[in-house]
């Protein structure tokens, strides 16, 4: 069990018998009250998120779930195939809803974690970084600098980032899955 005041980004807590992750977490003093935990919690069944305030007298069960590496082969039909790392034949999907943000981040044979709670896959993981390549980008336009010199451009899988001015259609760039943000180019 853990007490209000243990609970970090990044730790899987059970609530409702359903595993959960902290997304966010703040540690209020308020004048005159006993301090709380303020967090923003995500599932990882539905991928919905939540606030949610512990108080000194609440504590939570944490949640250890075990994480395998897998690699994302497929998509139809809004079904994200996937398969074991050395093991092809052990396929296994999961819907769009299952995985939630982490859909946008997945191209082909990207590998990713699996989540697995009570013997089930409930949810992936994508790395931190991920390298894309740029699908298409508009051309930049000398003097355009205004709003901080910066772009959108669309990824092989249909994402949308913005990147700055010099990055053009072909290059590869690394992304933060976690941020959403443009890191560094790193190809042609």
């Amino acid at each position: 069990m853990l007490a209000y005041n243990e609970l970090r980004k990044g730790t899987f807590i059970l609530l409702n018998d359903e595993p959960w992750i902290v997304e966010e977490f703040e540690f209020l003093r308020m004048q005159k009250r006993k301090p709380v935990a303020k967090v923003r919690i995500k599932s990882l069944v539905t991928g919905k998120t939540q606030e949610r305030t512990f108080h000194q007298s609440d504590s939570v069960e944490e949640v250890a779930l075990t994480k395998t590496p897998v690699r994302f082969l497929y998509e139809s039909r809004g079904e994200f195939w996937f398969d074991e790392a050395g093991n092809p034949k052990n396929r296994f999907s999961l819907s769009k809803e299952e995985i939630a943000d982490a859909a946008q981040f997945l191209k082909q044979n990207l590998e990713v974690i699996a989540l697995i709670f009570n013997d089930k896959i409930i949810n992936i993981e994508p790395p931190v970084k991920v390298d894309y390549k740029v699908a298409s980008a508009p051309p930049a336009i000398r003097g355009n600098t205004a709003q901080g010199g910066n772009k959108t451009v669309t990824l092989e899988n249909g994402l949308e980032i913005q990147v700055p001015l010099f990055v053009n259609e072909g290059d590869v760039i690394r992304v933060n899955t976690q941020l959403k943000t443009y890191v560094e180019r790193v190809g042609k």
